[in-house]
């Protein structure tokens, strides 16, 4: 029978967003989870298609809402950011291995969920007259993988605690602005997002702790020093308490933000 994580590095390297989020969605049952298999990297991970064209961040065109297009521009960059995000949970499947059964199953979770997210922003991209990749996008998601690719309690300090996190802050504002622009079908979307990461961040501190744990490791010295040692940005406000604290962020951690 195919391997679990085996099967998760070969969904991270196909090349197109859509059938990458169906394979996910449709995932075989009952696949053999070898805990302990270790892969060479495969050349051009993740797969990718040539749209949307890539580009540093700053580089990347901001666009008002206002207009139709500027709202079809933030729903494509939520899609982007949703594809980074399958590929991101794919990797950490496959990747690093000797961690708990439950470890591969919640991310697993976590894949098919983003790969729901992608499908639904791209089905509602097309319905406004566009397609994933008709706009530029960057790989600011991606580029903190690689940087992270050796070290998986650096992984989880950086992507879910700090990248996706951020996500929490963010989701209601983008709801409400694309509400007031008349979307309602996206800002449903985001407001479905927004439901569905809150467990996506409680699963990257889920097991942040567990590896702190286990290291006899304190967590929030841990935080900052792998922050800085891999450049994560630092948060800013608003911040989304109340999410935060469903996603398992800690009071004090929560102190220091709103501090």
């Amino acid at each position: 029978m195919t391997c679990l994580r085996n099967h998760a590095l070969a969904l991270i390297v196909l090349r197109d967003a859509d059938e990458k989020a169906l394979a996910l969605r449709q995932w075989p049952e009952h696949l053999v989870l070898d805990k302990l298999a270790r892969w060479s990297e495969p050349e051009g991970l993740p797969g990718r298609s040539d749209r949307p064209r890539l580009l540093p961040p700053r580089e990347v065109p901001q666009r008002a809402v206002g207009s139709p297009e500027g709202r079809a521009g933030l729903i494509h960059a939520l899609a982007h950011i949703e594809c980074n995000a399958m590929d991101l949970a794919l990797d950490v499947i496959w990747r690093f291995p000797a961690m708990p059964e439950n470890f591969y199953h919640d991310w697993l979770k976590v894949a098919r969920e983003e790969a729901l997210h992608f499908s639904l922003l791209h089905e509602h991209l097309q319905a406004m007259g566009y397609r994933y990749g008709d706009f530029d996008a960057h790989e600011g998601l991606w580029d903190m993988a690689r940087r992270t690719q050796d070290d998986l309690l650096a992984r989880l300090a950086v992507v879910p605690r700090v990248l996706e996190a951020r996500g929490l802050d963010a989701s209601p504002a983008i709801a409400h602005k694309l509400r007031s622009a008349g979307d309602r079908r996206g800002a449903e979307i985001v407001e479905l997002i927004l439901r569905d990461e809150i467990g996506h961040v409680a699963i990257g501190n889920q097991w942040f702790g567990w590896l702190c744990k286990q290291g006899e490791l304190d967590p929030l010295a841990q935080q900052l020093s792998l922050s800085e040692r891999y450049g994560a940005p630092r948060p800013r406000g608003p911040f989304n308490l109340s999410a935060r604290s469903a996603a398992g962020f800690t009071p004090q951690e929560l102190a220091q933000l709103a501090g």
